[in-house]
């Protein structure tokens, strides 16, 4: 089984439009690229602050847990330029991430809207969403510019997302690989689906009731998600009968 239903809202036929997040979602945590990102992090720190590479790492560490992203705290704290400091972190080899056809296959075949809401930046969100091949799935990408730099789970730019794109939160769903980003989503009303990663600072850390799904296989969910897991169960039922 891909995924554990824990009593959404509604099912997911019902739903029309797809927010996904983009980072240790849309692709394995296990691949590596974030922690290219992360090195990306230490290494401006390092430079811009003129500290140890030690500090660098407990200061971003600390910054995270504190002001939501490594990158807010900087703003916050030491008024970095957010724009210098995405350009420079996104900056990485994409190359470790590995290519996905059932995944691709699944997100063609899903009805509805797909809609990006990341952390991240709109020039990293499509250059992954290309190297992926599932750029063509995407009707938008609402980045952590268009939230002027206040990261998930703040609310006033969730809804500001909602508002830009008419979503009608009782017919959508959102899915992400940090549990405690899912809140904002579930308090309007929409289904949430948390991706399991194995991530320390991913996994929940109060209550749960604000996942609907935990979802272990992207691909598999989406896929039963979109009728490919039924289709398949059906043609391999046709063989058999032709055998």
């Amino acid at each position: 089984m891909s995924y554990i239903a824990r009593g959404a809202p509604r099912p997911l036929t019902d739903i029309e439009t797809w927010v996904f997040d983009l980072d240790n979602t849309l692709y394995p945590a296990t691949c590596g690229l974030f922690e290219q990102v992360q090195v990306k992090m230490n290494d401006y720190i390092r430079t811009r602050l003129g500290v140890s590479m030690e500090e660098a790492i407990a200061l971003r560490r600390r910054y995270f847990l504190e002001h939501g992203t490594t990158m807010n705290g900087l703003m916050l704290v030491n008024r970095i330029d957010p724009h210098e400091f995405l350009a420079y972190v996104h900056d990485v080899d994409l190359g470790v991430v590995p290519a996905n056809p059932s995944l691709a296959a699944a997100l063609t075949a899903l009805p509805g809207r797909k809609l990006i809401y990341t952390n991240g930046s709109v020039p990293h969100a499509e250059r992954l969403l290309q190297h992926l091949g599932i750029s063509s799935s995407f009707s938008g990408i609402f980045d952590i510019v268009a939230s002027e730099f206040a990261p998930k789970p703040a609310d006033a730019p969730f809804r500001a997302f909602v508002a830009k794109y008419a979503i009608y939160p009782k017919s959508a769903i959102m899915v992400e690989d940090m549990a405690k980003n899912l809140a904002p989503a579930a308090a309007l009303g929409m289904s949430t689906a948390w991706v399991r990663t194995g991530i320390d600072w991913a996994e929940p850390v109060s209550g749960t009731d604000h996942i609907h799904y935990v979802i272990e296989d992207l691909a598999g969910f989406l896929r039963e998600a979109a009728g490919l897991e039924a289709d398949d169960e059906r043609s391999r039922d046709e063989r058999k009968e032709t055998a």
